[in-house]
């Protein structure tokens, strides 16, 4: 099973025991009516709530009405869908990690950048105290040729080649030293997928800090490895 994730970071003023007053009191809900005229309760609130420390995590949990089309009808059923994040102090930082796909899937919509904006308003009014960080080419890079072994795919953006937006290297390509460095004179690594040899996974991390999980882990492990290693390589 794949699990996404995002990490962002608050710039403002962060306290931990206001914080969970701020989202332990958070509720909305919004009256939607049908096409047949019934009326559904669509209720967004924060669930789950714990602090550990300094460290906070929840539920992020929103209805929608998903509309399907049955026997030339027009069916909407109310749906839930659930994001878990977590709030993570880390070196005079303060970061909030979402986990939930950053691109539409399906009748997936509660996505990563939806729900950092809505905690920065519950938590600071406005949606720009949670800002989206980057992990550098140059960092990247560094991952990539530390164990080269451990890359299985890696695409390049920023490309200089006319008519080309992006590169590719996967398989056994990835061998190939020359076409490496080839392409790396001509673009920057935006995505690169590798193994966590000591960990036994394999997670894609993107330029703007979106890592996927592509391997059987749980949450908590996978979770455990971006608070240990990943917010090390965030940019300031």
């Amino acid at each position: 099973m794949v699990t996404p994730a995002k990490i962002f970071e608050i710039k403002e003023e962060a306290d931990p025991k206001l914080m969970v007053g701020k989202l332990k009191d958070f509720r909305e809900e919004e009256l939607h009516q049908t096409e047949k005229g019934e009326k559904i309760n669509l209720i967004t609130e924060i669930l789950d709530l714990k602090l550990e420390g300094d460290s906070i995590s929840g539920v992020f949990s929103k209805d929608f009405v998903r509309r399907r089309f049955y026997r030339r009808q027009v069916v909407e059923n109310p749906i839930t869908e659930e994001s878990s994040f977590w709030i993570e102090p880390f070196n005079d930082r303060v970061f909030i990690i979402v986990s939930a796909p950053s691109v539409a899937r399906g009748v997936k919509k509660l996505l990563t950048n939806y729900v950092a904006n809505k905690l920065s308003k519950i938590l600071f009014i406005t949606p720009h105290s949670v800002v989206e960080v980057e992990i550098s080419h140059q960092t990247l890079q560094k991952l990539h040729e530390s164990s080269p072994q451990a890359t299985k795919l890696i695409w390049f953006d920023h490309v200089d080649i006319p008519g080309v937006e992006k590169l590719c290297l996967a398989g056994s390509d990835l061998a190939d030293t020359k076409l490496y460095h080839d392409y790396l004179d001509h673009g920057e690594i935006w995505y690169v997928v590798f193994e966590v040899q000591k960990r036994g996974i394999v997670v894609g991390i993107t330029r703007n800090c979106v890592i996927t999980l592509f391997s059987k882990s749980t949450t908590e492990e996978f979770i455990e490895y971006i608070l240990q290693y990943l917010l090390s390589l965030v940019e300031q």
